[in-house]
């Protein structure tokens, strides 16, 4: 919709629209220029709500109808260059991005095409082992999403209240004010809510973003009337208050762009900074006429111009920066950054002018059927892309399974943990095992998030999850506590258990470490759970007496109010009094020293770089992370605390492997695939059985 509201132009709203995009692109770009652009797209509901909430109001849709006719408008207006966009990037990263991309880009593809994206990326978001995942060219495509629910609901409501006014004898214009006021209030107090409880799913779903629109649409509403159709806000007298208003609202989104980071939890009550900026800027005005206000600023030809063609740059920029990423294999650097601005600033402008255009012409706005069949065939033209890359990826995954269950079964002295420190030939890149396409999904089982089988105590309530896996009548136990770094060791010790016929019992949370400490999260009630689960978990391992508890952890989190010196002292601390109680309780406790850590995503390094594997690697001072549970099992002398370190598994004496034994060794940037944990059990094993000897002959 152009920035009109009725017939009058708003130059001020293309202003507001230049501003919104270049915050987001010089974000996407140089997010340190500006750590808070992300706000940009707060103002773009802001905006989208305003105008289409005034047209609605100036014309009430009455009938079905008309309710088609809308909805064959937005048809036009966002179809044709989304799914241009959405195309062209399935293509890009089918031909230039590494096959580790594919399957994702397919999926957020398809789920785009419908709208739904958002769903789809709130329902990942929250996974916390998802959260190293490299972010698909299409997935900017969750604001777009909102927005067309936005559409499909919003008339309805509109339609609705205005239907009930006129039977009540009640003013429209009221009755729109306060179904809009409620709609905004409740929706914003869901969404403080949500972000404090579920941070990572309340920035994508639609109720926790709606009252942005809504706050829009209120506006809308409150400034139009039947008889003025919507002129008041523009022809308001450009005196100093308002534009004084109107300066203030530009204040708040700079503000809010320039203070805020990806550490300020968002939205909540912070999205109200830059909400309440449109807000009054849209409220107030800024007619190019006024000379108080910024109306003359923003109706400068080149601000006017990219407020033209905003839609498309927002849709450009994104892909261009996730595919020039994958394929440089490095971050927006100034360079690549001018390039990407320049060629996101050339395909806007011909999108604009040879796609956007047209399909707004006049003479289209009578042919609904039409524009509904062809939109759903250019849907269906998407979906059938996107799968058909997806079925593509699920034959690799297939064969890549069989080539894994081979390799196991074989097995040998160059296969995974077993090569370290030999003289082993290397495969060639399409025998690697697991495929690099499907090592991001080579986990144990301990991961399974969808399903039956759930293993993990999550934030924020961190609730008990245990689970059973081996004999599940073996008599004797092995318990695993930790969090997601011990989980990862889960197929050694199922390797053994089938040897063994031991029960193996987790006890399992995502991030949170098995320390008697305050750990930091960005929920603050998962402070407290966090460290309710350690205690209640400790308890109750003293209590069940396991004949092993093996223990392993990444120092995820800071100790809450500590900087990194004393982090690390507090969990040596707390690692103290959680494993000391339990070798005090006689148990035998064996702690795994934790895993070298790469820092960024293996299988998309190593399918950038297919056969030059060296290329993934790093240095072992770099890799090997610090675990204070080393210092604490050294310092405590106890035959029952004992430490095994497998570090030599995977590092040479300076540097550590992405690729060991033609097996790549992570699934992200700090988990062992479980196909490489497979081939560590013959290493683990003597420290388990040490252990447990132990364990039998402390005293009864």
């Amino acid at each position: 919709m152009s920035a009109r509201e009725g017939t009058v132009l708003r130059t001020d709203i293309q202003g507001l629209r230049a501003l919104a995009v270049a915050l987001v692109v010089v974000y996407h770009l140089h997010a340190a220029a500006v750590p808070g652009g992300f706000v940009g797209v707060d103002v773009f509901f802001v905006i989208s709500g305003f105008l289409i909430t005034a047209h609605l109001v100036a014309r009430p849709p009455r009938s079905a109808r008309d309710l088609g006719a809308f909805w064959g408008r937005r048809i036009r207006r966002l179809l044709p260059a989304s799914l241009l966009v959405l195309v062209a990037s399935l293509v890009a990263t089918r031909l230039l991005a590494p096959e580790t991309m594919w399957a994702a880009t397919a999926s957020d593809a398809r789920a785009a095409a419908l709208y739904v994206v958002n769903w789809a990326l709130a329902g990942r978001a929250v996974d916390y082992l998802a959260s190293d995942d490299a972010p698909t060219a299409v997935q900017h495509f969750w604001s777009l999403s909102v927005e067309e629910q936005f559409y499909f609901l919003w008339p309805l409501l509109v339609a609705g209240v205005v239907l009930l006014a006129r039977r009540r004898g009640v003013s429209t214009r009221t009755a729109l004010v306060a179904a809009f006021a409620v709609v905004t209030a409740a929706s914003f107090a869901w969404s403080v809510h949500l972000t404090r409880v579920n941070p990572a799913a309340a920035y994508f779903v639609t109720p926790a973003r709606v009252w942005e629109l809504a706050a829009g649409g209120l506006v809308a509403a409150w400034l139009t009337d039947r008889h003025q159709r919507g002129k008041r806000a523009a022809e308001r007298s450009p005196g100093a208050l308002p534009a004084l208003g109107a300066w203030t609202g530009l204040a708040l989104i700079g503000l809010a762009a320039a203070t805020y980071s990806a550490a300020t939890p968002f939205p909540g009550h912070h999205a109200a900074l830059p909400v309440l900026g449109a807000v009054l800027l849209i409220a107030c005005g800024a007619p190019r006429e006024s000379r108080l206000g910024p109306g003359r600023l923003m109706a400068l030809r080149p601000v006017q111009w990219l407020g033209d063609v905003s839609y498309s740059v927002y849709l450009w920029h994104w892909p261009l920066v996730v595919i020039t990423v994958a394929v440089t294999g490095h971050e927006i650097g100034p360079r690549t950054g001018a390039a990407v601005l320049v060629a996101t600033l050339l395909l806007a402008a011909g999108t604009e002018r040879l796609v956007e255009r047209p399909f707004r012409a006049p003479r289209l706005s009578l042919q609904v059927r039409r524009t509904y069949a062809v939109g759903a065939l250019a849907m269906g033209v998407v979906v059938a892309l996107a799968s058909v890359q997806l079925v593509e990826v699920q034959r690799r995954s297939d064969e890549a399974a069989r080539q894994l269950a081979a390799a196991l079964q074989d097995g040998g002295p160059c296969f995974g943990a077993a090569a370290v420190g030999r003289r082993c030939p290397e495969a060639s890149y399409d025998d690697l095992v697991p495929a690099a396409a499907v090592a991001a999904d080579d986990k144990a089982e301990a991961y399974g998030d969808v399903g039956p089988r759930s293993c993990w105590s999550a934030e924020p309530d961190f609730a008990d999850v245990p689970c059973t896996f081996g004999d599940a009548d073996g008599t004797v136990t092995v318990a695993l506590f930790g969090n997601s770094h011990a989980g990862q060791w889960l197929p050694a010790l199922q390797a053994l258990a089938q040897d063994h016929g031991w029960r193996i019992e987790t006890r399992l949370a995502s991030r949170c470490a098995s320390a008697d400490i305050e750990q930091d999260f960005d929920e603050p009630e998962a402070v407290g759970t966090c460290a309710d689960w350690v205690r209640r978990t400790a308890a109750e391992l003293v209590e069940t007496k396991p004949d092993l508890v093996v223990v392993s952890n990444r120092m995820q989190a800071q100790a809450v109010g500590l900087d990194d010196a004393g982090t690390a002292e507090a969990y040596r601390e707390g690692y103290a009094r959680v494993l000391g109680g339990i070798a005090d309780a006689g148990i035998p406790v064996l702690a795994i020293r934790d895993t070298p850590a790469p820092g960024r995503s293996i299988p998309d390094c190593v399918a950038s770089e297919r056969d030059d594997y060296d290329a993934c690697a790093g240095p072992r001072r770099t890799w090997l992370p610090e675990d204070p549970v080393v210092d604490v099992v050294a310092a405590a002398h106890d035959p029952l605390l004992r430490l095994v370190d497998l570090t030599d598994r995977f590092c040479g004496r300076t540097e550590c492997r992405a690729v060991n034994g033609n097996v790549i060794t992570y699934f992200d940037g700090h988990h062992i695939t479980a196909t490489y944990a497979h081939t560590l059990a013959p290493y683990l094993e003597p420290a388990v059985l040490d252990a447990l000897a132990a364990g039998r002959s402390r005293p009864s």
